[in-house]
């Protein structure tokens, strides 16, 4: 009786062992041998770098080799010492020092011309490189009256002023909607401002 309930274990042990055994699967992935031929970018010639007077070490991009935001970083002061503002600005400010390095005032910050009463043949011209732009107006000649603050938009582009009648033209000279076109940083290092005025300005809505 005992010999006959081993034999009958040991089967059922057998049994079950038997069905927990799992298949071996593999899976196989095609993979592409061919290389990508495609012609590869143009390789740009070395950019012009300038040192620091006294740290041949510290080189830095110049204004004339400015071509996108990643160019306007400074080297940085050496150890020890306290950063000056070509060796830590970053950004436009970095910009600006650059281009007043050279002589060249990238955001045009010189007044308005005043020796003259703007009329809407021929406007007094405010340039700028975003959507708005605001500007004082003295009269003519210069401090004629108090100041009177116009905002012209690119929306609304022409104003008047309301104590002698003098007019602004906004003319945005900013890198296009597109976003293929240029960026902001490539306008502002061309040396001199252009005027790109083409609509005609008697279209223009006035106060």
């Amino acid at each position: 009786m005992l010999r006959r309930s081993v034999i009958t274990a040991s089967r059922i042990a057998a049994r079950s062992s038997s069905k927990s055994i799992r298949t071996f699967s593999t899976s196989i992935i095609h993979t592409s041998d061919k290389k990508d031929l495609s012609p590869s970018e143009p390789t740009r010639p070395p950019k012009k770098m300038v040192s620091i007077p006294d740290r041949p070490d510290a080189k830095y991009v110049p204004f004339e080799e400015v071509e996108s935001p990643d160019d306007l970083f400074g080297p940085g002061a050496a150890p020890g010492t306290i950063p000056t503002d070509v060796e830590q600005a970053t950004g436009l400010e970095r910009l600006e020092i650059l281009g007043k390095m050279q002589g060249i005032d990238i955001f045009d910050m010189k007044p308005l011309d005043s020796s003259r009463v703007g009329t809407l043949e021929d406007p007094i011209i405010v340039r700028t490189v975003g959507d708005e732009q605001h500007c004082g107006c003295t009269g003519c000649p210069a401090d004629s009256h108090r100041v009177k603050w116009l905002t012209t938009t690119r929306k609304r582009p022409m104003e008047r002023c309301p104590e002698c009648g003098s007019v602004y033209l906004l003319e945005y000279i900013g890198p296009p909607d597109d976003p293929e076109h240029p960026e902001l940083v490539v306008v502002l290092t061309q040396a001199g401002y252009k005027q790109t005025t083409t609509k005609s300005r008697k279209q223009w809505p006035i106060t």
